[in-house]
């Protein structure tokens, strides 16, 4: 894609459906006059009289306590500079977005329009009253440690400059973690900063408060070394001034044990690296481009260590590991301040983290069989689950020992459960299976790509580094297509209609009458056949042509099922292929079988639809827990609809019994765990989160998936086939853009463990 098709996505990106990124929804019943009555005048004079007479009663009756202001002027913007406060906005919704995501704090996002230190702090304190939090973000330095002093000092809540303390905090715990895996000390580490603005000094700063020291430290700006004879140094600059006689990058790299590059790219060259002492800890953290290529750095030193601020190396230091977790325990606590114990709180936190077993969820997101701490694994993933339940309490006890909590939590364990809880109401998954995806990507055969809405789907696997599409579908059109969207690469492009492909589909009609001769197949219908996309596609995936298949876009389920049913055939041991859809619902990932195939299926066929299904979440790095669903509850109908459910559950019980599966069940004592515990306490779903619900009949199933992706506005992926012998994916007629990515992303990752499988076996 070219730089201005890009630029042109991004600008589509933010415009479209509705500007920007963030939005306020109500938070209470607003349906009747009464609600109205109580939410504004006159029932709203109660709360307000009561903050009057106590304005801690604030956080009772209002949502300070959960929202946060991202403020900027606007003067140092990513890599942008000074582009003003309007200009800034959409980073500071994208803040905002990323705050809400992984700790499900609000936000309000205030762009400040002076460049007067002054001015900008009492237009911070002004607007105080109605936050729980500042979050400073993107003002220049020097101005950003006055302003963050000043606002520190004087109001009591939370005020963070992100852009300084985040990347400190971060690199800290992977510091900490590096200089132990070096068998160093970190009181005797030589460490190099380049880089002086506001985020190296506070990096300097942190790594002083975990035990290095200042003497040993030499800083660098882009005049070269900061000596303490160098005239008019900024207060900042002159703490870290060195008494070395040294000038250059290339003098101070010699012997030091760490580099922390917070600069400029491709400054560091390999004989620097060479020059450096035995196990060097290199954190090249501009961004988008190191100050050494990890490649090169990593083939330079054998010994290295090495972290960067890019997602496609190893040990990313990414600020999102912080900021979200450490206001969360501020608020939480109704901290007065952030302080040092509570950012260093952060810092072990997350060092702790890194060295405890990897949950298989996040193992799965990034290809690794098991992530185990090392050099290439200091520090915690984005995606790991655990960092909302282990940043924030340790930032609220740090916050309630150094006396600024203003509401210290009593029972931890329910504090963390609650923060667990938070975590349902985003899409990680969906980040952490495309992610997985990009780990192996796959050739996957798209049978409608002269469908527009297709062909935009293969476009983002294909830059997105998902897949590898393979078109179907009339040449021209599709070319026409391509350059209309700006799809450019070298891409295959495959029309079954064309004399070209003559003897691809005949080599494919020979193998197919060859399966199917003795059951009215004739060698002319096989040909014949082959034109058709759909029996073209799937005998690509099965001939080794292509791993996997998307289609259904343009046509209905059945007529699609049916090919894939007779050429692909269904996995050992399945007699009946079935399918699941994941709904991202506000209380997590729940997975609904069978939403499209069998319409009312026997006892034997819902036994194996509920293993088929625990095998599929098991491939997202989940542990299934699954509610058999009828209208009726452990036996209270002896109905034949109710009790072919209680025998498939039983059959689960006896054949599977580490399953966590049971039922019959009606879908609210299902996914209420207060009422399940309360009725029927016996049950193996007592103190689970279900996330998997199986249906007695199709039609219940996919009423249930369609009601709640259409009501309540949940994200789908599916129906994902369960049982198949090869990756073959069915869209629903008119799927979105977004709906197809994903669903190719499953085929991607379906490749990647059928060809596991296939190894395993095959070494046996």
């Amino acid at each position: 894609m070219s730089e201005e098709s890009k630029r042109r996505e991004a600008l589509i990106y933010h415009a479209k459906p509705t500007p920007g990124k963030i939005k306020v929804v109500p938070t209470k019943k607003y349906a009747s006059q009464r609600d109205l009555s109580l939410a504004y005048s006159p029932g709203v004079a109660a709360p307000c009289l009561e903050i009057e007479k106590e304005k801690d009663t604030a956080y009772k009756y209002t949502a300070k306590g959960n929202l946060v202001a991202v403020i900027s002027n606007g003067t140092a913007v990513l890599g942008l500079g000074n582009i003003g406060p309007e200009a800034s906005k959409p980073v500071m919704e994208g803040k905002g977005l990323l705050f809400k995501i992984f700790a499900d704090i609000d936000v309000f996002d205030i762009e400040v329009d002076t460049e007067n230190v002054e001015e900008f702090i009492q237009t911070v304190k002004n607007i105080a009253p109605t936050f729980g939090g500042i979050n400073l973000e993107d003002i220049k330095a020097p101005e950003a440690f006055e302003i963050e002093r000043r606002l520190k000092e004087e109001l009591d809540i939370p005020v963070m400059h992100d852009d300084q303390h985040g990347t400190a905090i971060i690199s800290a715990a992977a510091l900490l973690n590096a200089v132990e895996l070096a068998k160093k000390k970190i009181e005797k580490v030589k460490i190099v900063i380049s880089g002086a603005g506001a985020a190296a000094i506070s990096c300097s700063r942190l790594y002083q408060a975990c035990g290095a020291k200042r003497e040993n430290m030499v800083m660098l700006d882009s005049k070269g070394v900061i000596r303490d004879d160098r005239e008019n140094l900024s207060k900042e600059k002159a703490e870290f001034a060195t008494r070395r006689k040294i000038d250059t990058l290339d003098e101070a790299m010699k012997n030091a044990d760490v580099f922390i590059g917070l600069s400029m790219a491709n400054i560091v060259t390999p004989e620097m690296l060479l020059s450096m002492a035995k196990n060097p800890i290199v954190f090249a953290m501009a961004n988008p481009d190191p100050e050494i290529k990890y490649d090169l750095a990593i083939a330079t030193r054998k010994d290295i260590i090495m972290a960067t601020g890019r997602s496609d190396h190893p040990n990313q230091v990414n600020n999102v590991l912080g900021f979200p977790f450490i206001f969360r325990g501020a608020l939480d606590v109704r901290a007065t301040k952030i302080n040092e114990a509570m950012k260093m709180a952060a810092v072990k936190s997350l060092a702790k983290l890194a060295k405890e077993p990897v949950p298989e969820q996040v193992n799965v997101a990034y290809g690794e069989t098991r992530l185990t701490f090392g050099k290439d694994y200091i520090i915690p993933k984005p995606f790991d689950p655990r960092l909302i339940a282990e940043v924030p309490p340790a930032v609220a006890k740090a916050a309630m020992e150094s006396g600024v909590a203003g509401k210290p939590i009593k029972d931890w364990e329910k504090y963390k459960d609650a923060l667990l809880e938070r975590l349902g109401s985003d899409n990680k998954l969906v980040r952490l299976l495309l992610n997985r995806a990009k780990l192996a990507p796959k050739r996957i055969v798209f049978a409608e790509a002269d469908q527009l809405d297709v062909l935009k789907a293969a476009q983002i696997v294909y830059e997105e580094g998902i897949a590898i599409p393979i078109l179907l579908g009339r040449k021209q059109t599709i070319e026409a297509l391509m350059a209309e969207i700006e799809f450019e690469g070298d891409i295959e492009i495959r029309d079954p209609k064309t004399e070209e492909e003559n003897d691809c589909k005949n080599r494919y009609a020979k193998v197919y009458w060859q399966q199917r001769k003795r059951r009215g197949v004739t060698y002319y219908s096989a040909q014949r056949l082959m034109r058709e996309r759909n029996y073209f596609a799937a005998m690509m995936v099965n001939e080794g042509d292509a791993d996997g298949l998307i289609s259904g876009y343009s046509r209905n389920y059945p007529t699609v099922v049916k090919p894939m049913l007779e050429l692909i055939g269904l996995a050992k041991g399945v007699s009946k292929a079935a399918t699941t859809n994941l709904m991202m619902t506000k209380r997590g990932p729940l997975f609904l079988s069978d939403t499209s195939i069998n319409i009312d299926p026997d006892t034997k066929t819902l036994a194996k639809i509920a293993q088929m299904t625990a095998q599929v979440i098991k491939m997202f790095g989940l542990n299934p827990v699954m509610a058999m669903t009828s209208y009726s509850n452990f036996g209270s109908s002896d109905n034949e609809r109710a009790s072919k459910v209680r025998e498939a559950v039983s059959y689960l019980h006896r054949h599977y019994p580490d399953l966590d599966v049971d039922g019959e069940l009606q879908t609210d004592f299902a996914l209420n765990d207060e009422m399940l515990r309360e009725r029927f306490p016996f049950s193996k779903l007592v103190g689970k989160k279900v996330n998997a619900l199986i249906f007695p009949n199709l039609d219940s199933a996919n009423i249930t998936y369609k009601l709640l992706k259409e009501l309540h506005e949940a994200d789908s992926i599916g129906p994902i086939m369960l049982g198949m012998k090869k990756p073959v994916h069915i869209l629903q007629l008119g799927a979105s853009v977004d709906e197809i990515v994903n669903m190719t992303a499953i085929a991607v990752i379906d490749a990647q463990y059928k060809e596991k499988y296939e190894l395993e076996n095959a070494e046996r």
